[in-house]
């Protein structure tokens, strides 16, 4: 049995793959950008992995005809694109008509509920995409998800930022509104368990978790999980846009994502109920449970992927591997090496850089300019890293993007997505027993040549100490 996985690299793409390895499956999992492809399943048996850009016909070429069943899990809440309502639809379009010429037998996707009048606008555009993928040759099967709750998830992340931050919240009226919270387990099992079910096929079931909560009842709640006491009042008098720049300042959210969850937070949405629960004999957990479950793998350092690690800049929206070469001319250049007295050590350093582990040298200067990008509408330094030894190719790494990891090549190369007026890479190589360090900025215009005299004096202090301490165990 082959299966299609699109998404891949995807919040539940990644935690879809383990799962189905269980079963006597062969994958073929679409990437964008072969770069990143998952380190964990390189060489696996029962997966090829394939390059395949739906918004380009050409790519699809890629895909088998031999396939029985596949993964729509192509959405992006965060996308900061004006028309990616017409992307989606776009994306539906094309992989409509490949699997068509396909021996595909079902597709399953996974949208969001949509029951209500009054759709937001991403809520609108899955709907739409729904409507798309049903007018194939094969089965759809549609899994309507309500908010998913566990380690890595938008939701999950922005409520732990508040609830860890804010002993007591003034919010915005639309926390009032009323949901069904679902843990990502349940939904990887409906999704799993539904696979090349005929009774499922051409049906669209709604899942949700077994309690109706208002986003004040979950922030209430998780603090109880987290043995906090919050209070919580709510005004009417903020706006969406100023609710958005609240949730982008207090969490670790991108003001776009956070734009697009005021958007849909404001929508009360009811899933309807059906014998899915029964057929596939999963039954979801309350929501404290789902919070409580999180924090298992959280501490367990096991979080398999997150919505951080999501591309969203535009110049790295095309391929990462683009990027892979530092560029040589037009370029400010800091480079610096020492010599290296363990490997295997230095490397775990390097491997760890970042998030709660810092920078190794002058934190107190990487946190200022991470609170300057905020103001200037970047992603600072609140994004953090999955996880906290591992990394891989197209991480987000603080206001850094993973262009490429390779620990075997002893090469960890960085693209910067903080706010600069041009383009900024950090590399560090061992060669020959010698680490090299080197940091390249390509200045746009006149202003970015006067942002890196301006920064210079920083860099000489800063690049120096992190070299230094990076191969000091």
């Amino acid at each position: 049995m082959k299966i299609l996985i699109t998404g891949t690299t995807g919040y539940i793409g990644l935690r879809l793959i383990p799962v189905l390895l269980e079963n006597t499956v062969e994958l073929v999992c679409c990437v964008r950008d072969l770069n990143r492809t998952p380190v964990t399943y390189l060489n696996h048996p029962k997966i090829t992995f394939i390059e395949v850009d739906f918004l380009k016909k050409e790519t699809l070429n890629n895909i088998p005809k031999d396939i029985d069943a596949a993964y729509y899990l192509i959405h992006s809440m965060s996308n900061s694109s004006t028309d990616f309502s017409n992307l989606e639809a776009s994306c539906a379009e094309n992989f409509k008509e490949y699997i068509n010429q396909t021996n595909c037998k079902q597709v399953i996707y996974l949208s969001g509920i949509v029951n209500a009048k009054t759709l937001s606008t991403h809520l609108s555009s899955r709907k739409k995409v729904e409507s798309i993928l049903a007018s194939g040759t094969y089965a759809l099967t549609t899994f309507r998800a309500g908010i998913i709750v566990g380690s890595g998830s938008a939701s999950f992340e922005i409520i732990r930022d508040l609830v860890e931050k804010l002993p007591m919240m003034i919010t915005p009226k639309w926390l009032n509104t009323i949901t069904q919270p679902i843990g990502i387990a349940d939904v990887i099992s409906f999704l799993s368990k539904g696979l090349l079910k005929p009774k499922l096929y051409n049906n669209s079931y709604d899942i949700m978790g077994p309690e109706t909560l208002t986003y004040k009842e979950m922030l209430l709640q998780f603090a109880d999980v987290r043995g906090f006491k919050r209070w919580i009042y709510t005004v009417p008098v903020m706006t969406p846009k100023l609710s958005s720049y609240w949730l982008y300042f207090v969490t670790s959210t991108s003001y776009p994502l956070a734009a697009s969850l005021v958007n849909s937070m404001k929508v009360e949405i009811i899933g309807k109920k059906s014998d899915i629960n029964q057929l596939l004999n999963i039954y979801p957990i309350p929501y404290k449970k789902a919070v409580k479950n999180a924090f298992k793998i959280i501490e367990q350092n096991g979080i398999i992927s997150s919505w951080k690690d999501a591309v969203n800049t535009p110049q790295l929206n095309d391929s990462l591997g683009k990027h892979i070469n530092l560029p040589n001319y037009g370029c400010f250049k800091d480079i610096r090496h020492m010599t290296v007295i363990d490997e295997e050590k230095t490397l775990d350093k390097i491997w760890a850089i970042g998030g709660d582990n810092g920078w190794y040298y002058g934190n107190f200067l990487w946190k200022l300019r991470g609170y300057l990008d905020l103001l200037f509408g970047g992603v600072g330094l609140r994004r953090g890293r999955t996880n906290a030894t591992e990394i891989q190719t197209g991480d987000a790494l603080d206001f850094w993007r993973v262009i490429y990891a390779n620990r075997s090549e002893k090469r960890l190369l960085l693209y910067a997505e903080m706010k600069t007026p041009g383009e900024a890479w950090l590399e560090f190589k061992i060669v020959k027993n010698e680490l090299y360090q080197r940091a390249v900025f390509r200045p746009k215009g006149l202003l970015g040549r006067m942002y890196w005299y301006a920064v210079l004096p920083f860099h000489g202090f800063i690049f120096k100490g992190m070299i230094q301490n990076i191969i000091k165990h």
